[in-house]
């Protein structure tokens, strides 16, 4: 046996194990699913009736299913970019020569530590309608004395609320991707670029930005699929029903509404999970796709 086929069933010997668990509990999971998915499956009675694309026909004129949709694109459309923009700009601040820079990076980190659930305990308690927001508000006169907002059960502030506890909850971690990356920049590239009279923002948007691009690839990648999945949040703060009017209705909280309340229709949860995973993995493919360009040295 020659050393590279040693190495090739070694190798393999090492990924066996991964690729064994993987395989029972993605491979077949996934091959079920899909077969569930032409299927009209009743949990109670344990009958699987085959309806072919009855399932797929149901989704193109559901309107719960395009109230999540539209809830969950423009969830992902305004969360992605923000937290991308504000973790870049924050972990730039804290790579200059600022003071506190250490007690300000573990505040600004402390969310990530704490659990999806109690985050959102906590949101739910300061948007209270007799919450310290709407004493804020009252306090600064914005609000009339009475005029208290039911942020909670407000059609317009449901998915708004969302957002910003999620960009509040997510953007101190890929600060600090951004920021390790950062100081690992060589110095040399800013003293270059000084030399030949380029300001802040010059050495910003030339310099910092094209260096930092595997790294914004990588933050646009998990943003865009955790934004897609997001679930813990708004299955807490809407109490699993989407809230008023479906205001804080998402895809995968659709999914768990169809499988396993009252509505029983595991085949069509089914299906909808096997179409969200192959738009996840279609813009998956664009996204990476696009970052073809070397890094920066």
């Amino acid at each position: 046996m020659t050393r590279k086929t040693r190495e090739m069933v070694q190798g393999w010997g090492f990924l066996l194990p991964s690729v064994v668990v993987s395989g029972i509990f993605l491979g077949i999971a996934t091959v079920f699913v899909i077969y569930l998915s032409f299927h009209n499956v009743n949990l109670i009675t344990g009958n699987n009736v085959f309806i072919g694309l009855g399932n797929w026909e149901r989704a193109l004129a559901d309107p719960m299913l395009h109230t999540a949709i539209r809830n969950t694109l423009t969830f992902s459309a305004v969360v992605v970019p923000a937290q991308t923009l504000l973790s870049l700009i924050v972990a730039a601040v804290l790579n200059s020569k600022i003071n506190f820079k250490k007690t300000f990076r573990t505040v600004v980190f402390l969310p990530t530590l704490t659990s999806s659930s109690a985050l959102t305990m906590i949101f739910m308690f300061l948007f209270n309608i007799r919450g310290p927001v709407n004493a804020v508000l009252l306090g600064a006169g914005v609000l009339e004395p009475g005029g208290n907002i039911n942020f909670l059960q407000s059609t317009a502030w449901m998915l708004p609320l969302i957002m910003i506890m999620n960009i509040w909850s997510t953007f101190p971690m890929y600060m600090t991707f951004y920021l390790a990356s950062l100081q690992e920049l060589p110095k040399s590239l800013y003293e270059a670029a000084e030399i030949d009279g380029a300001g802040e923002v010059r050495k910003f948007l030339s310099i910092t930005v094209p260096y930092l691009k595997p790294i914004t690839t990588y933050v646009l990648l998990t943003g865009v699929i955790g934004t897609l999945q997001m679930f813990d949040q708004a299955f807490i703060l809407t109490g699993g029903d989407g809230g008023p009017a479906n205001a804080g209705l998402t895809i995968t909280l659709l999914i768990y509404r169809m499988a396993f309340g009252p509505v029983n229709a595991m085949g069509y949860a089914a299906m909808i999970a096997i179409a969200l995973m192959v738009f996840i993995l279609t813009l998956s493919f664009i996204i990476n796709r696009l970052n073809k360009e070397e890094r920066l040295y």
